[in-house]
């Protein structure tokens, strides 16, 4: 196909398709993984998120929904941050699973007797071997692969995506198990706006 020809339609369902077929690989691979997940946000005194770039964007978003949940969460690198503690969560997005920061951050976080879920492509990463606590595999291309095996898209974008919707799913999961209606959780929806 000519380059030309790949207009905004032919583009939102490579995207789509990718998606779908990346998350479909998620939830096959790992459901005791996926399940963990949300045992441990469920159980978290305080959840903290963390990425760096878009995979950080992304956690901000599932950070605002937990939220509205009525969860304790805190983004990382804010200036209202709490000193992470014991038994509180960090959940960390890394593609390659190496990125220096968060590697660090997760360290910390072990090294205080917190617990730690990472959203990663790479399992054998040092971000996934400090995850004990879980660590959810996406098989999606990271930034750096340029060869189109794993995805189309730039960079990436795939994982970014599935970041975005693990966290929706993730919220979802735990508003059906809160009871909570959609009516409960307005009040916490940002009037500041």
């Amino acid at each position: 196909m000519d380059v030309m020809e790949v207009g905004l339609g032919h583009s939102l369902g490579l995207v789509a398709n990718e998606v779908g077929a990346v998350l479909d690989s998620v939830i096959r691979t790992d459901p005791v993984a996926l399940a963990r997940v949300s045992d441990l946000v469920a159980e978290a005194p305080r959840v903290f998120v963390l990425g760096a770039g878009r995979s950080g964007l992304a956690l901000r978003m599932t950070a605002m929904r937990l939220m509205h949940l009525g969860l304790e969460v805190h983004v990382v690198g804010e200036t209202t941050t709490p000193a992470i503690a014991r038994d509180d969560l960090l959940v960390v997005a890394s593609g390659s699973g190496t990125t220096s920061g968060i590697v660090r951050a997760a360290e910390t976080a072990v090294n205080v007797g917190a617990k730690v879920v990472a959203i990663t492509t790479d399992a054998t990463s040092p971000l996934a071997e400090l995850s004990g606590s879980a660590t959810v595999v996406v098989p999606a291309a990271g930034k750096l692969d340029r060869s189109g095996a794993a995805s189309a898209q730039f960079a990436g974008s795939l994982f970014e995506q599935a970041v975005v919707l693990i966290g929706d799913a993730l919220f979802h999961a735990l508003w059906a198990r809160s009871g909570q209606d959609a009516d409960d959780l307005w009040p916490r929806h940002s009037n500041l706006e």
